[in-house]
């Protein structure tokens, strides 16, 4: 298996794969990570992944850091794209209240999505991997950027992965998923999640499905987090955009 650090458009990306030499990959993964983790914090998601053997020749995942340092805050190695406010979201999380951010559209959001944009056409061009063999996704604020640049896009990628995020930007999310009938999406979510509640993530799974996607949705007993389970379906989602779904793990 081989990790190596590049920039693409501005981005610093991981990239890891089990290709040989010269070998084009079937499908090139785009998997962006949460508010405040590091860039390399989904890296060894792809790294399990790609111990699966129908996967590992012929899958690439890229892990694109967040263009914004949180050390100011403390975080010495955390990454956004875009800031956030935490006074509003600890307020949330002890009230218990319900974060509703449908009408959230971050003034930071239209340059993290020309940069993901970017990355994304770079480097088909370079890999010789039209976009239908893409699939684009992340984690928490990573799976609201995956989904809005997804509907930004002109046509659809090989699927969504939405893991542990939100309905974001309604409005814009409400015309543009009409430009993407028959989009696969997986979408996990956990019932006991305190960060990003369950039922927002229940309003997303909603418009995706009423606007003609198709919506595999896995809610989970937990809170804001990636389970084994959820691993084991998108592995299975994966195998599917390589032609190779018929059989199971």
């Amino acid at each position: 298996m081989k990790l190596h650090t590049e920039n693409i458009n501005g981005l610093t990306c991981h990239i890891v794969d089990s290709l040989a030499a010269g070998v084009t990959p079937r499908t090139v993964v785009v998997l962006c990570h949460g508010y405040g983790a590091p860039g390399t914090d989904l890296v060894p998601l792809g790294q399990m992944l790609l111990r699966q053997p129908k996967l590992s020749g012929s899958v690439q995942f890229l892990f694109p850091e967040a263009p914004l340092s949180l050390e100011d805050l403390g975080l010495y190695d955390g990454r956004a794209w875009w800031p956030i406010d935490m006074r509003r979201l600890q307020m949330a999380v002890a009230l218990g209240s319900f974060r509703d951010l449908r009408k959230d559209c971050p003034p930071e959001l239209p340059a993290a999505r020309e940069m993901l944009l970017g990355l994304i056409r770079n480097w088909s061009e370079r890999m010789g991997v039209p976009l239908d063999r893409f699939v684009l996704g992340g984690f928490s604020q990573g799976a609201m950027l995956a989904t809005d640049v997804t509907l930004h896009l002109d046509k659809n990628p090989a699927g969504l992965v939405v893991l542990s995020g939100t309905l974001l930007n309604e409005d814009v999310w409400r015309e543009r998923i009409a430009h993407h009938k028959s989009l696969r999406v997986i979408q996990s979510h956990g019932t006991e999640d305190q960060i990003l509640p369950f039922d927002a993530a229940g309003l997303l799974r909603d418009l995706l499905h009423q606007s003609g996607a198709d919506v595999d949705f896995l809610p989970f007993a937990g809170g804001h987090e990636i389970p084994t389970d959820v691993l084991n379906r998108l592995a299975v989602f994966l195998r599917e955009t390589t032609g190779d779904g018929r059989n199971q793990f």
